[in-house]
């Protein structure tokens, strides 16, 4: 049988804090710069805007050049397109991904207070699974589960930069050492933003696998804000990676990033619908979403227990915060929330006052910020 002393440290294990919250006190100022990587997307969406998103996608990322295929991740051909950039019409097993919609996929730059992120729109389910193994799983068929319908691709190495980065070298060398691009790339490779890209694969299925009738929506109109949902949420996920370092399978972080989602798309945060798309309390269902994020080592079934409700309890307290909060028509409102929400652990959020605490801190940290650009 657990301990309470057992279970008090699985929780505190569990809400220890991650976030570098040093950003904050040097003065936030929203939004951030945009990353290197835009550049490149946004004349991959200019090229897409004049001849198509799958055409542009599928001459720029070698994975789509493979098909789904048990094993290919090993092939010769594969390692040698992904690891070292050759050139795919080289390579015989590159026969390329098949969609079954490729006209229909959707290419954009959004931006967020965390600068532009590229966001890549998959609206036939099939090709989102597609999409998704060839650029997150190295082409192999694993299963991806019925609930996921977005993914933050991270650290994707972009040999269009890469190539880019070589020829600018190789203009600027001296001759006699042109034969040294690998020894140069290697010198290069600690700074990965010169040549690691970030975008945002989404779908517009039912968000959490939450069917339209349980939120009183039409069909038509839950896929549109389901999309918008993922992509607020997703983006949320992107602002505490650039701000605070982290972005994590956590509870906390879904609580701040379905806020993010919630909050812009329904205009409103609402417990209710963050626990219904969890699974939580009265909303428990078999494959829930929430316990994707039981922790590592995963929580006991006690310590768990306990956290269901102290995230019930933090998603109830968010919602008084944005009941009493006045109309704000400030651009960056959430992410200042967001900000404030990445100074408390999940169980501080849990506890009597934490409303208070938040909005004495959102509007502190509004304060101290320099002038938005």
């Amino acid at each position: 049988m657990t301990s309470e002393a057992q279970v008090d440290d699985e929780l505190a294990a569990y809400h220890r804090p991650v976030f570098d919250l040093a950003p904050l006190a040097a003065g936030l100022r929203l939004p951030l710069p945009d990353e290197p990587f835009v550049a490149f997307w946004r004349s991959l969406v200019a090229d897409a805007t004049a001849r198509g998103v799958w055409p542009a996608l599928a001459d720029r990322l070698p994975q789509l050049a493979f098909p789904i295929a048990a094993g290919i991740s090993e092939s010769p051909g594969y390692r040698a397109a992904t690891r070292r950039g050759v050139a795919v019409a080289e390579i015989p097993e590159a026969t390329g991904l098949e969609l079954e919609r490729p006209e229909t996929l959707e290419l954009v730059l959004h931006p967020t207070a965390a600068g532009h992120i590229p966001l890549l729109i998959a609206r036939h389910r099939p090709d989102f699974i597609g999409l998704l193994r060839a650029l997150s799983r190295r082409n192999e068929p694993v299963p991806v589960p019925d609930g996921q319908g977005a993914l933050m691709v991270a650290g994707y190495n972009n040999w269009c930069r890469i190539s880019e980065l070589k020829g600018q070298w190789e203009r600027s060398a001296d001759p006699d050492r042109a034969a040294d691009w690998n020894e140069q790339f290697q010198r290069l490779q600690p700074h990965r933003e010169l040549y690691q890209d970030r975008f945002i694969l989404l779908s517009d299925g039912p968000y959490s696998a939450t069917p339209a009738a349980d939120l009183g929506l039409a069909e038509a109109d839950w896929r549109e804000r389901s999309l918008r949902l993922r992509r607020d949420h997703e983006c949320a996920h992107y602002f505490t990676l650039r701000v605070f370092g982290s972005m994590r399978n956590h509870l906390h972080d879904e609580l701040m990033a379905d806020y993010a989602g919630i909050k812009g798309t329904f205009g409103a945060y609402r417990a209710e619908w963050f626990l219904r798309f969890l699974g939580a309390g009265e909303f428990r269902r078999p494959g829930r979403r929430l316990d994707l994020y039981r922790g590592d080592p995963p929580l006991g079934d006690v310590a768990f227990a306990r956290l269901e409700g102290q995230v019930a309890r933090a998603a109830e307290h968010l919602e008084q915060l944005d009941r009493d909060a006045p109309e704000d028509p400030e651009p960056f409102a959430t992410a200042w929330t967001l900000a404030a929400l990445a100074t408390l652990t999940l169980d501080e959020l849990a506890k009597d006052g934490a409303p208070e605490v938040l909005a004495a801190r959102r509007a502190a940290l509004r304060l101290s910020a320099p002038a938005s650009r």
